[in-house]
Order: structure tokens, then sequence, then C-alpha cells
């Protein structure tokens, strides 16, 4: 089932108009060539809740499944920040503590200094949650360094009630089927996981084919557009 297909998935009438201009900016940015000088990154934020065991579970054997005790210990939440190239096939998960202003100004300045050093600017994808702006960067750095890294970016924002438009959501969907669907200790175990993960998805390298567009959601989408 589509997201817009979804009884449940609805948009404040007063809303249409922004949630519609906000949608085409961003599936027009998916329409876009690969460029290896103006990459295409979507982020997205997700956390893991750690559970201990409190018995050792028995491991699977011919004729049976594993089994493990319901009860359990709780063990912190860690943060998720993936980042995902879509048009390469690549993808890049940084696990930290929490998911602050902080945490995301230097997650950015790792995309553009490290993953991304000779790109001329970043066409980043991301939702608009309120951590997610240029003032993180002056919060975090100096003046001149916030205003550099923001030169290199040029953002575009999932609408409200749009989620479901940003790639890199998807990629974390497959992370936690794949991945993350079970009981995780640490933090420490969470990044091995994910790193394992990562290398193999990483090493298949298969674009990701957007094929929803402006035209058809001016069909499937029509009652989300005013009528003029």
């Amino acid at each position: 089932m589509k997201p817009w297909q979804n009884k449940e998935w609805c948009i404040p009438a007063k809303e249409n108009a922004e949630f519609v201009c906000a949608m085409e900016d961003v599936l027009d940015v998916y329409k876009r060539s690969y460029d290896d000088t103006y990459p295409l990154v979507c982020m997205d934020e997700s956390s893991k809740q750690h559970i201990k065991e409190t018995r050792q579970p028995i491991p699977a054997k011919p004729g049976t499944v594993e089994k493990y005790d319901t009860e359990y210990e709780r063990n912190g939440v860690s943060n998720m920040f993936m980042f995902f190239e879509p048009l390469e096939g690549k993808r890049h998960v940084v696990v930290t503590d929490q998911r602050t202003a902080l945490d995301w100004a230097h997650q950015i300045r790792n995309l553009v200094d490290v993953e991304y050093p000779r790109a001329e600017r970043i066409t980043l994808v991301m939702d608009n949650l309120n951590t997610h702006t240029g003032a993180s960067l002056y919060k975090a750095f100096a003046p001149a360094e916030a205003r550099r890294i923001l030169d290199k970016l040029e953002i575009h924002y999932t609408p409200k009630h749009g989620s479901w438009l940003n790639m890199a959501e998807i990629e974390l969907s497959i992370l936690s089927r794949q991945c993350l669907d079970r009981r995780i200790p640490d933090q420490e175990t969470l990044r091995m996981e994910i790193a394992a993960w990562q290398e193999q998805r990483n090493a298949i390298a298969q674009p990701m084919e957007w094929r929803f567009t402006n035209e058809d959601a001016r069909v499937k989408l029509k009652k989300l557009y005013p009528t003029l």
C-alpha cells in the first residue's frame, strides 16, 4: 500500500498548498541526473532501544527456532543518522548518543568535509525537524565556519506529513528489517551490526529507482491540489 492510499494518512485542507509545493520541489530534485560534483544525499534519523537478555537464550537447532525469555533489561537508546545517496546506491550510517542540534551540525560538517570533500555543492533532502536548519550550524561552530558549511549545501525539505518522500526513510526501513529487528544489547554491538550491514549493502551499490513524479502526483493526489 502506498502512503497516499492509507485512509489514516491525511493532510488538513489549509496545509494542502504548502504540502504540494514542497512535494513537487522534492520530486523535481529526484529527476536530476547523476553528477559527482553536485551529489544528491537524503538524510534521516531513527533510534534503537538497547535490550539486554536476563536469561541465556536457547539457540536454534534443526526443527526448532531460537527461544528467548519475554523478560528483558532496558539498556538505553542510541540515535542513528542515515545518509543515503540514491543515484549511487551508497549509504553511510552514524550511531550517536543523542540527536541534538549540535549532533546534527557535526554530522553535516562530516558530510561536507569527509564524505564529499570534492563536491561543489551537496543537494540535501531531509525532513524539516527543528534541528535540521542552518541555525544549528551557528550553534555548533564559529560564524565563518557555519557559513562555509552552509554554502556547500542546497537544502530541500520534505513537507509535513510527507516523510515518505525521503528515500533515506526507505533505507532506514530496510536497515530495521534486515539488521535491527531483534534485541541488541548495547551501542557497541549496534555499531558493529550496522557496519557489517552497510558494507554488504554498499558492495551491491544498486541505485534506488524513484518512479513517482509530479505528473503522477497531479493525478493520484489530485484532491490535495487547490481548486482554481
